[in-house]
């Protein structure tokens, strides 16, 4: 059963979907993302694949309960698929060939164009969970995509700050953190012609890295094909630096900030998050009760610190990149 629960103390939406509880931890007998195992083409390169347990369907059930003025509720209405980057069972992001990881990004710029479409969607969120301390159930290399009939609230507050600083200055925040963190310098972990790799100052995770275009984009439906390769080409680059910097398979949450589909939204800039839950190898970043129940980041550490860590970590330059 799944529906969205209004808060109106905190003015959001809560998804409930209790079928999940059955969903497979982390199975090592047989996995359904594999080819022979009947549920996908023997051969693919990338692949979307509909999630065996979904928050949000089409056409969506209806809620267990009769919401009121108090307590909202309406029908979980959506999409939620799984995106499986390769066949091999045995890899990962960072493992895959550029080439390969081109052919990822223009899946996603291709489904993600498809929700938009879809009526009553909102908002197409693209996100990655790699590691077992991230949540993981299945340990197949994938990514996810969930259409919701809402705006995401972090990215709601992104436009709306996007907005007004646009209205007070005249420019895109977002460019103006660009220009800045390209200027220091010293937090920019690596960059080719299109994109910048940063831990920002603002940094809530000790290892946060997000990757900006050089170009102002609201989504992917506007990237050059040299920009959907340029971003590959980071998205390996970055995943590289994390699994080599502890010398172990790097956990990491990644999400693909967008505009929202169907409308135009200039103020708003395309980016990419990582969130890894380490601090160090053996040390795990918690979301406690200030994070959680206050919902202000603990960051025991510095971005300026931080950054050089990944800077020197393999591969340093673009030419050792492409030599792998």
């Amino acid at each position: 059963m799944s529906e969205l629960r209004w808060n109106p103390t905190a003015r959001e939406w809560v998804s409930t979907a209790s079928h999940r509880q059955e969903r497979p931890l982390m199975p090592s007998e047989w996995c359904p993302f594999c080819p022979g195992s009947g549920r996908v083409p023997e051969h693919y390169d990338v692949w979307i694949y509909p999630n065996d347990f979904p928050a949000f369907t089409v056409p969506a059930a209806p809620p267990a309960v009769v919401g009121d003025e108090l307590y909202k509720v309406r029908p979980s209405l959506g999409k939620c698929d799984v995106v499986l980057y390769h066949p091999n069972h045995h890899t990962s992001l960072p493992q895959l060939p550029i080439a390969h990881i081109t052919l990822l990004v223009r899946l996603w710029r291709k489904r993600w164009q498809e929700l938009g479409e879809m009526p009553g969607i909102r908002y197409a969120l693209i996100f990655e969970n790699k590691g077992a301390v991230t949540g993981v159930t299945m340990p197949h290399p994938h990514g996810q995509i969930y259409a919701f009939p809402l705006i995401p609230p972090r990215v709601a507050q992104e436009l709306v700050a996007a907005r007004e600083y646009r209205r007070r200055k005249g420019r895109c925040v977002f460019c103006d953190v660009l220009r800045r963190e390209r200027k220091e310098a010293r937090r920019v972990v690596a960059e080719n012609a299109d994109f910048t790799a940063f831990i920002p100052f603002y940094a809530r995770w000790p290892y946060e890295v997000h990757v900006y275009p050089r170009r102002h984009l609201g989504t992917l439906a506007e990237f050059r094909p040299s920009e959907e390769a340029a971003l590959a080409e980071m998205l390996k680059w970055v995943t590289l630096k994390y699994d080599h910097l502890f010398q172990m398979p790097f956990p990491y949450m990644m999400v693909l900030h967008q505009a929202p589909p169907g409308k135009k939204f200039p103020e708003y800039h395309f980016h990419v998050e990582f969130y890894p839950p380490h601090r160090s190898k053996e040390k795990l970043k918690y979301l406690a009760s200030v994070e959680t129940g206050g919902g202000i980041f603990l960051n025991d550490s510095l971005a300026e610190e931080k950054a050089p860590e990944l800077q020197s970590s393999p591969p340093v330059s673009r030419e050792e990149l492409l030599q792998l």
